[in-house]
């Protein structure tokens, strides 16, 4: 294990050199001292800046560059043979760190060390060149960043926090310098500082803010990201969101809306290149112009933010480098360490398992985080138990697991231990005194020695895993090329998605509910359309599992909710008779959101629309696969006035035990039912059973996609109350149906 010793010595040496140079031979000096080595080389931009063991104009720059290329891992120098190592710098000046020695070979938990030291190395060196070129900036161009007379200050502010970091002053304290330094440069009213939840990334918290009321920033914990606004959304698309009329935005959140928040914008903060958090900053009751001079400042102090946590977060992850705390399995970096010698030129070849739990997330939540380690260290020993002595299991995080079979090089021998895997997982796991039983989805890719690298085979055996999980989960999938393309136009289309919540892309059709014997209209049905810029009309059941996948149907889901509650009452102030109802599905994400409830009520409120005159359509599945809290928010949510209906009645795993558990309203029978119901004596039987059942249990029934006048006169016949499809109306534009309703 890492000497914490040796960490500090190599972060105090390097973090304390005032320029470049100095850092260098730091670096070069600690480097060596920690591995042992002889020798010890630090190459920037192919030049030799610092070496230890040998004259800097001695150094074999060709043996050198085939060991940073991976292609060496030994020296032959005229003082004798060397086993060699390095690790690569990333940054505006990208270099590499070789050591080398006569004592033998370094292991993979020495490369990990090595690894983790380059990494400070690389933050110190990014660290002293963002200071000089900010002070080189300063001095050229007085107007830094496009503002007149602030060029000085905001280099002076910069700096401070640049200098904060590399003395490693606690990371709230560096948070409070933020905050301080953007909201007087930018003049706003609120800054604050989200990050994504350590054990929960799909939760976010604000963890630091200035001007933000006190009741509204203690609803920003641990919230889910998808919901997060402006905020949640700079982080899921890692990018800088700008918004000047908040209160118009689709993402738009209620309790910010309600202290006149105005202007909004969000710059995504990193930790090794993954968005972990956002900057955001606002302003209340006047509305903001964001110019490129005020984004270029909010993005550079989110750099500084980014290069603070990941330097805080290497100094943690340094110290637990090699063996997962929790589990006792191999870290990610050592994990990926051991790869690299399975592919390398002189390596077996090897496959990789990547191993996910499915509904991990259900267990974590409904028995607690206690079972949820208990589960997690029983998983990572029946894995290990499924494994030869030279093969490595590590937790890569989370509920994320991963195998590599040195010397694998094909399915026929990689699919037997994913096999023994997933059928290792399947017994019932003992926590808390009761069986609890989960699965799992296994993507097994595989390669030859110098053949695949290894983030490239990482990735075709997490695109593996993915198709498993989207072909039923608690199954494997061995990689195949195509796999990639389907990824490639699915990132695609997932940028465009997040873009299009911003852009407000996306409308709403209306489709007439009809009764059945008086021909009626009684209500609509609001259905959501992506008007993408250049593809056209994208079909819903082309977005809409990506949006539930990436959380986005959470803010999408709560903009259809406000405008077709809006409209409907639009219409119904203008209606004689009966009010209309309109109809909105909510998805199973939406459901698990404490904040549905509020979101509807605020919705309902806003509209001036009815309570009763809101239905909110619930797929059979989501009411199988439930959880206690799922209950009770549907018992809030009929708390409000509303009905609830099961969509697509009959087509998942219908049970009178959840009709009666659940506090439904209405029941819509499945179009696969409505069209054999003239022809088809079976389909006819079953249709007017559950017509029978629903008046049985005193619930509507509404009848979906009636297309001619024979399954009218049948579902008519059997007493079906409503009904909706071509047969009345196609969904129509918003200026359409009101044609239609008011001619």
């Amino acid at each position: 294990m890492l000497a914490t010793d040796q960490l500090g010595e190599f972060l105090s040496a390097v973090a304390d050199r005032p320029d470049g140079p100095a850092a260098h031979h730091a670096a070069v000096e600690c480097a060596a001292r920690a591995l042992g080595a002889d020798i010890a080389v630090l190459m920037i931009d192919g030049g030799v800046v610092a070496a230890i063991g040998l004259p800097a104009d001695k150094v074999p720059a060709h043996p050198l560059a085939e060991v940073a290329a991976g292609r060496r891992s030994t020296l032959e120098l005229p003082s004798g043979r060397y086993a060699a190592t390095h690790a690569t710098i990333g940054g505006s000046a990208t270099g590499v760190l070789i050591l080398g020695r006569t004592r033998g070979p370094f292991t993979a938990e020495e490369v990990c060390l090595l690894r983790g030291l380059a990494r400070v190395l690389e933050l110190s060196l990014q660290s002293l060149h963002m200071i000089e070129s900010e002070r080189r900036y300063a001095e050229e161009n007085g107007r830094l960043l496009g503002y007149l007379d602030q060029g000085r200050r905001v280099f002076e502010e910069m700096a401070a926090v640049q200098r904060a970091i590399g003395r490693r002053l606690p990371v709230p304290q560096i948070f409070d310098m933020v905050l301080a330094a953007v909201r007087d440069l930018l003049g706003v009213d609120m800054v604050a500082i989200n990050l994504l939840e350590p054990d929960d990334r799909t939760l976010g918290s604000t963890v630091a803010a200035l001007g933000v009321p006190p009741g509204a920033a203690a609803k920003r914990h641990r919230i889910p990201i998808a919901s997060g606004g402006v905020s949640g959304l700079a982080i899921l698309g890692d990018e800088l969101v700008a918004v000047e009329d908040y209160a118009s935005c689709p993402i738009a959140l209620p309790p910010m809306t309600a202290i006149q928040l105005e202007s909004v914008m969000a710059a995504p903060v990193r930790v090794n290149g993954h968005a972990v958090g956002s900057l955001t900053v606002g302003t209340f009751g006047s509305r903001r112009v964001w110019e490129k001079p005020a984004k270029e400042i909010l993005q550079a102090f989110a750099e500084h933010l980014s290069l603070a946590l990941t330097d805080a977060r290497t100094l943690e992850a340094m110290n637990q480098a090699f063996l997962d705390s929790l589990t006792g399995l191999a870290t990610r970096a050592l994990f990926q360490t051991r790869m690299e010698e399975a592919l390398g030129p002189t390596g077996l070849g090897a496959a990789v398992l990547f191993v996910d739990l499915d509904r991990f997330k259900v267990v974590n939540d409904s028995l607690g985080h206690a079972a949820g380690d208990a589960l997690l260290t029983g998983v990572a020993d029946r894995i290990q138990s499924c494994l030869r002595d030279g093969d490595t299991a590590a937790r890569l995080g989370g509920d994320e697991f991963a195998v590599l079979l040195p010397g694998v090089l094909d399915a026929g021998e990689a699919v037997p231990v994913a096999q023994r895997i997933l059928d290792a997982l399947r017994e019932p796991f003992d926590l808390l005194g009761s069986e609890t039983f989960i699965s799992s989805s296994i993507g097994v890719a595989f390669s030859g020695p110098d053949q695949h690298a290894v983030a490239e085979l990482m990735v075709h055996a997490d695109l593996a895993m993915y198709q498993a999980k989207k072909h039923g989960k608690d199954r494997f999938e061995v990689f195949e090329p195509a796999m990639q393309e389907a990824f490639q136009e699915h990132i695609a289309l997932e940028a465009d998605l997040r873009r299009a919540v911003v852009r407000h892309e996306f409308e709403l059709r209306y489709q007439p509910i009809v009764h059945l014997h008086t021909g009626e209209i009684t209500g609509v049905e609001a259905l959501i359309r992506w008007m993408h810029p250049d593809k056209g009309i994208v079909p819903p059941m082309d977005f809409i599992p990506l949006a539930e996948e990436t959380g986005m149907i959470v803010p999408i889901g709560e903009w259809v909710l406000r405008e077709a509650t809006a409209r409907v009452a639009q219409w119904n102030a203008r209606r004689e008779g009966p009010p209309l109802t309109v109809s909105v599905n909510i998805s199973a994400v939406q459901l698990e959101q404490a904040a549905l409830v509020h979101v509807v009520d605020s919705a309902l409120k806003s509209a001036g629309l009815a309570p009763d005159r809101l239905v909110l359509e619930l797929t059979e599945s989501l009411l199988v696969d439930h959880r206690a809290a799922t209950l009770e928010r549907l018992g809030a949510l009929k708390a409000l006035g509303l009905r609830l209906a099961i969509d697509d009645f009959g087509t998942g795993y219908s049970s009178l035990a959840y009709l009666r558990r659940f506090p439904v309203d209405i029941i819509k029978i499945d179009k696969s039912f409505v069209d054999d119901v003239v022809d088809e004596p079976t389909a006819a039987a079953l249709t007017h059973g559950i017509i029978q059942l629903g008046r049985a249990l005193e619930l509507s029934t509404i009848a979906e996609g009636i297309e001619h006048a024979g399954q009218l006169t049948s579902l008519a016949g059997g007493n079906c109350e409503l009904g909706q499809g071509y047969y009345f109306a196609e969904p129509l534009t918003g200026a359409a149906i009101s044609d239609l309703l008011f001619p």
